[in-house]
């Protein structure tokens, strides 16, 4: 069996065609979607970057591999002390060990881990192709080498193949000599200029008046990423934003077509199983954050799943799963179908069997966490029909966010409208529902402290931290005096 895994930083699912978005932002992927099982609920337990993906080839939550973070202690997994033999548990029980175990040799393209110090993430590959520009990589920088690896092992069996890809990432690095492939297509209708607006007068790293964070940026970068909007101050920055996404996204999938053409060349293909989804999703407006990743929420939770294996997909091609599943589920099931073992640590489950069948099963509610730009945990749950996502904030990363928000997803897919006041008895289940997880966990755990109060007790979230002082001024500067008062009053 051959596997690839094409890895999408930041890719939403619902700015692929395939799941109903109106641009034509991804024709090679909609092709495999259309012979594979498109999953439309799938979500990353631990949020963004370093945590999901630890999450992912760990197969565990943050909470007890303690990395929930991008700085600080909890960025690292914890320290196994004197237990701990000749190899590490990430040696013994990553996803890539598994696939190891089942006879598959594994190798990864991707320069995530340089980018993140994340170096337990190569734990069980045998080979690691570090690009090199720590995630500023356009797409046209990372497919040929995983083209010159596909060359090179035309004629092997049984491999694990990640593949990396940026482009969708802020800051949005498409060459020029792609032009402006949807300046005159429709913009998501929901992000109004009456939204704009009422987001310039909010708070907080990547909302309207600081879409790159904190801090102004320098001529030279602007230089470098022409695409890429710095305020949003007129509808034409929205534009400016759909638009540097939408073509990051079709210029990363222009590069999965050359692969997918390169297998079809080999005559490999219809022979290997491929799995497309990503570290996150993102927010584009949504809870006024641009172009970012700072929340446990739908969007940056929300990750596409889309699973071509031959010999099972071949009749359910096209099949929609709607059922609730966390990454590492889909990580277990694929252990499952190589023929290998999950191991017993791993809290993702595998539903291999209902996947043979062509059945849905899903979980009855996810427990979703943000330690790097927020600290927060939230419940995504389903009620009478409709979908809910419940967000539980224990340091608000300076947006000035309510201790709790809920949303009603099925008719405010943007998170719009905060109904928590309205509605205090989901809140009740929902914060009911997170305090029993962190239980069920802690009792799992091998270290004493929940991480998220190790976040905080080191000063809040990684990208929040030295930040405060100079930001209330900034605040005060801009007539937002009464976010920054608030902000003092929590923060200081």
């Amino acid at each position: 069996m051959r596997f690839l895994y094409i890895d999408i930083d930041s890719q939403r699912p619902d700015h692929l065609s395939c799941y109903g978005y109106h641009r034509p932002t991804s024709p090679h992927i909609d092709k495999i979607a259309a012979e594979a099982v498109r999953f439309e609920s799938v979500y990353v337990s631990d949020g963004p970057c370093l945590p999901s993906r630890t999450a992912l080839f760990s197969g565990r939550f943050g909470i007890n591999t303690g990395v929930i973070g991008h700085g600080g202690t909890a960025a690292d997994p914890f320290v196994e002390g004197v237990g701990r033999g000749f190899g590490s548990i990430l040696g013994r029980t990553s996803w890539p060990r598994t696939m190891r175990n089942a006879g598959m040799y594994t190798t990864s393209v991707s320069p995530f881990a340089e980018r993140h110090a994340a170096w337990h993430f190569y734990s069980a590959f045998n080979e690691i192709h570090n690009t090199g520009r720590r995630g500023l990589e356009s797409a046209h920088e990372i497919t040929p080498v995983a083209i010159d690896w596909l060359e090179r092992n035309k004629d092997s069996d049984n491999w694990f193949l990640h593949l990396n890809l940026w482009d969708p990432h802020t800051p949005y690095r498409a060459p020029a000599s792609f032009g402006d492939p949807f300046q005159k297509s429709p913009l998501p209708a929901w992000l109004s200029e009456d939204v704009r607006l009422a987001h310039w007068q909010g708070c907080g790293p990547h909302s309207a008046q600081e879409m790159i964070g904190y801090e102004e940026v320098g001529d030279e970068y602007k230089r470098l990423y022409p695409r890429q909007p710095y305020v949003m101050d007129s509808a034409d920055q929205v534009r400016r934003m759909f638009d540097g996404y939408d073509t990051g996204v079709l210029y990363a999938d222009k590069h999965i077509g050359q692969v997918v053409d390169l297998l079809k060349q080999q005559g490999i293909y219809d022979d290997t199983a491929i799995l497309i989804s990503g570290d996150h999703g993102e927010t584009l407006g949504e809870l006024n954050i641009y172009g970012d990743h700072q929340t446990a929420d739908e969007h940056t939770c929300h990750v596409p799943a889309i699973l071509k294996w031959p010999g099972i997909t071949d009749s359910q091609a096209g099949r929609v799963d709607k059922g609730l599943h966390y990454q590492f589920d889909v990580a277990a099931t694929i252990t499952s179908l190589l023929g290998g073992k999950v191991p017993d640590n791993w809290h993702g489950k595998s539903f291999s069997e209902s996947f043979r069948a062509g059945e849905e099963e899903g979980r009855e509610a996810l427990v979703l966490s943000q330690g790097a730009w927020t600290c927060q945990r939230s419940l995504r749950f389903r009620d009478q029909e409709k979908e809910f996502i419940c967000i539980r904030s224990y340091h608000d990363g300076h947006h000035g966010f309510p201790e709790s928000m809920l949303f009603n997803l099925s008719d405010d897919p943007h998170e719009q409208f905060d109904i928590a006041p309205e509605r205090p008895e989901l809140v009740l289940r929902a914060i009911s529902g997170i305090d029993t997880w962190l239980g069920e966990r802690m009792k799992d755990a091998n270290h004493p402290v929940d991480p998220m109060w190790t976040v905080i007790s080191e000063g809040g979230p990684t990208h929040t931290r030295g930040q405060l002082e100079a930001y209330l001024d900034r605040l005060r500067r801009t007539g937002r005096g009464h976010w920054a008062d608030l902000l003092e009053s929590r923060h200081s």
